[in-house]
Parts: C-alpha cells; sequence; structure tokens
C-alpha cells in the first residue's frame, strides 16, 4: 500500500474578540473602586467607625483582584502576535480567571468560618454605620456589575463570546453586591427585631453561595487551561463535515481550547482518493469556533 501524507493548514491567531472593550471597561471599575476604598478608609479614621474602615480595607482587596483581572488584559495586549506564544495569548485571561476563582473561594471560606465563630462568639454590631457601609457597597457595586456587564458576557455563561477573565470580575463583584444585600437585610432585622442571629447565618448562606461561583469557575478555567478535549457536538460536527463525502475516514482527532471562544484542531484523514485530496479545511469553516486547524491527509492507494 502506497502512502502519500498532505497537509492543509487553516489558522489565525488573533482570538482577543471584545478583550479591548472588556480591559477598558475593568480598569474603570478598578478606578470606581479605589475611589470608594480611599473614601471609606479616610471616613473610617475620621469617625472613628471600624465598620467604614473595614469595608475600605476590604474594598481594598477587591480592588487587587480586580487587578489581576486588568493585567492579563494588559499582558495578552501586550503579546499578542509574539512568537513566544505557540497559540497566542488566549490563556492569559484563563489564567487569571483561575486564579481569581481562588481568591473568591478563599474569600468564601472566611465568611464561613467567621460566620460560625460568630454565632458562638458574638460581637456587638454599630448598626447604624453598618447599614450605611453595606448601602454604600451595595450602590458601588451595582454601577459597577453595570459597567462590567456587556451585551457579549453575562455570569450563567450561555453568551456566545464568553470570556472566564471579565467573568471572574463579574463574580468578583456580583459577590460583594451579594454580600451587601444579605448584610442589609440582617442588620436591619437586628436593628428592629434583635435578630442579631440573622447576621452570621447570612454570612454563611453568601459564603456558600460565592464558593459555588468559584467552583464553577475554577473548573471551567481549569479545563482549559489542562487542554481539555472539546465537546462531544464540536467532535460530531467535525467528523461528520470530513467524512461527508463517502471516501473520507477520520482516523484520529484533537480538539482543544485556545481561550473561552477559540479552538484547535488536529486532525488526520485517511482517502483512497486518487485525484488532489478535497478541501477538508472550506468543509469546517462553518464551525466558527475552530480557528487553528491542521488536517494531516493520507492518501492511501494500491
Amino acid at each position: 500500500m502506497h502512502v502519500d501524507k498532505i497537509r492543509q493548514i487553516s489558522h489565525e491567531h488573533d482570538f482577543d474578540g471584545d478583550a479591548h472593550d472588556n480591559e477598558k471597561r475593568t480598569l474603570k471599575v478598578i478606578v470606581l473602586t479605589g475611589i470608594t476604598m480611599c473614601v471609606e478608609i479616610i471616613a473610617g479614621f475620621l469617625t472613628g467607625s471600624m465598620a467604614l474602615l473595614a469595608d475600605g480595607m476590604h474594598m481594598g482587596t477587591h480592588a487587587f483582584a480586580l487587578g489581576i483581572t486588568y493585567f492579563a488584559y494588559v499582558m495578552a495586549r501586550k503579546f499578542s502576535g509574539s512568537t513566544k506564544f505557540g497559540f497566542g495569548t488566549g490563556k492569559f485571561g484563563i489564567l487569571s480567571g483561575y486564579t481569581s476563582a481562588l481568591f473568591l473561594g478563599g474569600t468564601a471560606l472566611y465568611m464561613i468560618v467567621e460566620s460560625f465563630g460568630r454565632f458562638f462568639k458574638p460581637v456587638p454590631i454599630a448598626f447604624d454605620e453598618a447599614i450605611l457601609v453595606a448601602i454604600i457597597g451595595l450602590a458601588v457595586n451595582v454601577l459597577s456589575i453595570w459597567m462590567l456587564r456587556g451585551k457579549e458576557t453575562n455570569h450563567h455563561g450561555h453568551s456566545h463570546h464568553h470570556d472566564h477573565n471579565i467573568r471572574a470580575a463579574y463574580l468578583h463583584v456580583l459577590a460583594d453586591a451579594l454580600t451587601s444585600v444579605l448584610a442589609i437585610v440582617a442588620l436591619v432585622s437586628g436593628k428592629f427585631f434583635g435578630w442579631s442571629f440573622l447576621d452570621p447565618a447570612m454570612g454563611i448562606v453568601g459564603g456558600v453561595m460565592i464558593a459555588i461561583w468559584a467552583w464553577g469557575l475554577l473548573q471551567s478555567s481549569a479545563f482549559i487551561l489542562l487542554d481539555g478535549n472539546g465537546d462531544k457536538n464540536i467532535r460530531d460536527a467535525v467528523v461528520t463535515a470530513i467524512e461527508s463525502d463517502g471516501d473520507s475516514l477520520v482516523g484520529d482527532l484533537h480538539i482543544w481550547p485556545l481561550n473561552s471562544n477559540a479552538l484547535a484542531a488536529a486532525i488526520t484523514v485517511v482517502t483512497e482518493e486518487k485525484r488532489i485530496p478535497p478541501d477538508y479545511c472550506s468543509r469546517l469553516s462553518h464551525i466558527t469556533k475552530l480557528k487553528h486547524t491542521t488536517i494531516e491527509i493520507h492518501n492511501c492507494t494500491n
């Protein structure tokens, strides 16, 4: 049996999509968070309010987490087109999302442990100041959510242009907003009805919900970082398109993610077609997520 090997390659390395727009929106949220942090810390010192001071410090950790997101966009843009990265810089954002998920998980764990501790060792609560801080925090987070949420991104991941990096930033802000809402409910109940137990109870509820979000982000970003094999629907679509002529057979297939929106594929095709093999890459053009495709054709003839 005589075997000729032919290669067809279709590729591009620009997978950024709306990254520049997401980068600008993230920077705006960082600035807003930084201003709020400074105001709360200064007000905390001037008024002697530990609640304001503590929330200001919390805003600082929030700004740091958002800074990781922004840094990933900057680095991806800086090295765009660089030969140092064989498949582009798309995984900068994925690595940022994974790191942010770890921060979210740590925050959730701290909230749960601290809340359980307060069931056994309650601390005095300055309800008026704490409610004011929670309302300010909620207002800032609602504005941040509006700034981060574009038409291409949602936290459920149902969008066609899903970005793990902006999703991580979005989840940080959403987690803060959830914490503020639960805190307001607990503090108002404690102030007017004496239900102080709701404060740690709401802390546990918030911690569990944030942990669930963090786990989802951790799983999806880790899958991409570890070159997880593409989903079954896309794999089936590739095989169907390649074998549509009845003379070709997919002998080997590898599909892996390059970032949140782009896939690469390495395909081995075996055919007995004696004439020039068809352009298999054109058959795959309808699979828009395939951005880098290498097809090795084994032309087998007796």
